[in-house]
């Protein structure tokens, strides 16, 4: 558990916030995989941040304080040389995590813990396949700035319009297609799916990330495993969220 200050914050979209944390308890934090997650600890409106001290049964926190929402997110990129954490925020307008990172400035607290492990995917593969929502752009972008120069990668991204493309850097021979809902409903709609469906992709062996709306993810999946052929074994998919549930988070 680490007790962190806001150091900045940074709109990169209209719809999505970069929130820098820095101090001295980021010392010796690691996160070596890009879908890696920790959890944050929102405390009570008008409360301060609740530290919880981590027992043999997991986080106990203190007795006769309201407890604080806790939600997972991307470590976007850490930096051990000044010890500061970037966080990439949606701005959905409801929900304990927006709504702080809606009014977060810098010296305000916050408490972080984790990650509590990490899959580290090799650099072995012919290409990678990157898909999912604007819940997924951190994991997506970081992946695409982490891998090497000789890797072929095709990443599929659902925003709600244009004005929520990202400038995504890379050295990776990447093609990047953006798919705008530009009205419709998150979660509940077939966008990401059709795209999927009708791009030309690479052959050879290939991992795929996908991460989105629970329903979604799942439907891009089956549609990579049963149509495509891939191997379920290289195929990461997960719900990130899922419709009409709080604090969803499902494998896949």
């Amino acid at each position: 558990m680490r007790l962190l200050d806001v150091q900045e914050v940074k709109h990169l979209t209209p719809l999505m916030v970069r929130i820098t944390l820095s101090g001295d308890e980021l010392e010796g934090f690691v996160s070596p995989g890009y879908g890696d997650h920790i959890k944050i600890f929102f405390p009570p409106a008008g409360s301060g941040p609740i530290v919880p001290v981590v027992g043999p049964q997991g986080a106990i926190f203190p007795e006769g304080q309201p407890r604080p929402e806790m939600r997972d997110y991307t470590p976007r990129s850490y930096h051990p040389a000044t010890k500061t954490l970037d966080i990439d925020f949606v701005l959905h307008g409801d929900g304990p995590a927006s709504s702080w990172a809606a009014q977060a400035k810098p010296g305000q607290q916050i408490v972080i813990g984790g990650p509590r492990g990490s899959m580290v995917i090799p650099d072995a593969y012919d290409w990678y396949f990157l898909a999912g929502d604007e819940t997924a752009l951190p994991a997506i972008g970081r992946r695409l700035e982490e891998l090497p120069a000789t890797a072929r990668v095709v990443a599929v991204i659902e925003v709600a319009d244009k004005s929520e493309e990202q400038n995504l850097a890379t050295s990776a021979k990447a093609e990047i297609i953006w798919v705008h809902r530009n009205g419709a409903q998150a979660g509940n709609n077939d966008l990401l799916l059709r795209t999927v469906k009708s791009l030309a992709l690479p052959e050879g062996d290939c991992y795929a990330f996908v991460a989105c709306e629970s329903s979604i993810s799942k439907s891009v999946r089956n549609h990579l495993v049963e149509e495509r052929g891939f191997n379920g074994e290289w195929v990461k998919a997960a719900g990130y969220w899922l419709r009409g549930i709080a604090d969803a988070h499902e494998p896949h």
